[in-house]
């Protein structure tokens, strides 16, 4: 990417539709005015009606534009917005038109909200927040990114890291002036007792961070069972269509399968697995392994009983509430209604179906409004806190050792680096490719 380069982009959706935004951001705004709007630029941040013609005079379009000058602007440097009709044709001339100027190209993904953090109009996480409020399909999905695009994260963060900032000094005079009158005996007292509070809100923000990963990605039900259960059968029955193959032959599910849906205002993947029980077949063996896996990394287990031979008492349930629930299904076949069942129903024929997604909902529900927004929502946050963790950690057992300020102060300072990285502020060029690359290419 160039620097000085002006850069252009589809800023709007997928043509042709009603409106198409073209946006342009970079030194040569004011050249292109000159070169390309028939009345040249318009005044500042008003739209006005224009004429956007290319470098031979052919008129591209009549539409409306914006001008917005630096640094008061998306990406802090001279931006010119067009407003234009949203035919393929009118687009494609238009993209022509400017790249045909010099020192204009077409953007990169990413670029013009790469360039906004460059320019500090925003920090990591708070461009992160932008790619999520794309690709936000939920309500729920959307508030976080919007949370996390006003600073909720940014504010958590950046109060650890100026709490860091307050210990490092305190320990840094300990360091320079050990033998000065200035310092208490006690001293390290309060250091102590911040550097504690600290720990504990960093390992609270952590026990809880997958329920930000989760709104984000999509929570995760397994239903698991023994051969012929009917698990491939209430796959399809909550997909709403044939996404499994369903047999009267044991083990004909040997792979992970899964589909989407919307459950309590959710993203939630359901997975169909294969039969448990003890094989010698080695590709069933693996599909129960995967089974096994997938069953615990999943927020809610649904262990699919056959009503057709009922076990006299309840299966042993590897997960306690809420996670795991135990679900009879073959309602029909039933002599008995088993008390220990959180559902009966039949995957089949549909009856119980209603009341069993009910329970889905709110448990998907209860999962989402467990902790206080805003939560964590990525693994990049979660490593790093990770290790600003453990710094944090090696700080006190250095300072409770006596093992010297100078000791305590390093490891303050790997800490103070890892929240600086989690907001882009220090050693985040391995990061920002893999960030920004995901991006809209006019954004």
């Amino acid at each position: 990417m160039g620097a000085q380069d002006t850069i252009c982009a589809l800023a709007s959706g997928t043509l042709p539709s009603a409106l198409a935004v073209v946006r342009v951001s970079g030194p040569a705004v004011y050249a292109i005015g000159a070169q390309l709007l028939a009345e040249g630029l318009p005044p500042a941040r008003r739209g006005t009606l224009a004429k956007f013609q290319d470098a031979d005079g052919n008129l591209i379009d009549e539409g409306i534009v914006l001008f917005f000058p630096a640094p008061n602007s998306y990406t802090g440097e001279d931006t010119l917005e067009l407003f234009l009709h949203g035919g393929p044709a009118v687009v494609e001339h238009a993209l022509r038109a400017l790249t045909d100027l010099e020192g204009v190209r077409l953007a990169e993904p990413g670029e013009f909200t790469r360039r906004a953090f460059e320019a500090g109009k925003l920090d990591l996480t708070q461009a992160e927040g932008v790619a999520d409020l794309i690709e936000a399909e939920t309500l729920g999905q959307k508030s976080q990114a919007l949370r996390q695009l006003t600073g909720g994260l940014s504010d958590i963060y950046a109060g650890w890291r100026d709490e860091l900032m307050y210990l490092l000094a305190l320990v840094e005079v300990m360091v320079d002036f050990p033998d000065e009158g200035d310092v208490s005996a006690d001293a390290d007292a309060p250091v102590r007792e911040r550097l504690d509070a600290l720990i504990r809100e960093v390992t609270a923000a952590l026990g809880e961070g997958w329920v930000g990963e989760r709104i984000r990605d999509g929570f995760r039900i397994a239903i698991i069972g023994a051969p012929n259960a009917g698990k491939s059968t209430l796959l399809n029955r909550l997909a709403g269509r044939e996404a499994a193959i369903v047999t009267s032959r044991p083990g004909t599910t040997r792979d992970v399968i899964e589909i989407r849906r919307v459950l309590g205002g959710q993203v939630v993947w359901i997975a169909d697995t294969a039969g448990l029980r003890e094989t010698e077949d080695e590709i069933e063996a693996e599909g129960i392994r995967r089974a096994k896996m997938t069953a615990d990394d999943a927020d809610l287990c649904l262990l699919l009983v056959d009503g057709s031979d009922l076990p006299s008492a309840p299966p042993p349930l590897p997960w306690p509430e809420p996670k795991g629930m135990v679900v009879v299904n073959k309602a029909d076949a039933l002599t008995q209604m088993p008390g220990w069942a959180s559902h009966i129903i039949s995957a089949k024929e549909g009856s119980g179906m209603e009341r069993l997604e009910a329970d889905l909902e709110a448990r998907i529900r209860s999962f989402a409004g467990s902790v206080e927004a805003p939560a964590i929502t990525r693994a990049r946050h979660r490593e790093k806190l990770g290790r600003g963790l453990a710094a944090l950690t090696s700080a006190r057992d250095a300072l409770d050792s006596g093992l010297g300020h100078e000791l305590v102060a390093e490891d303050l300072r790997l800490a103070i680096r890892e929240m600086q990285s989690i907001l882009g502020q220090i050693g985040v060029e391995d990061v920002l490719g893999a960030v920004f690359s995901r991006f809209c290419i006019g954004k």
